[in-house]
């Protein structure tokens, strides 16, 4: 995990962004990040 600022919430597994607050506008829904994890498994 990578501290940041300004609200900024990103998930990037083996170096691609998964999930990213900023650019979807909203806070992930429950289980949505794990979803996305586990689909580039």
């Amino acid at each position: 995990m990578i501290q940041s600022g300004d609200g900024v919430f990103e998930v990037v597994v083996d170096g691609v962004l998964v999930y990213s607050k900023k650019d979807t506008g909203r806070h992930a829904e429950p289980g949505e990040v794990t979803g996305l994890i586990r689909e580039r498994g």
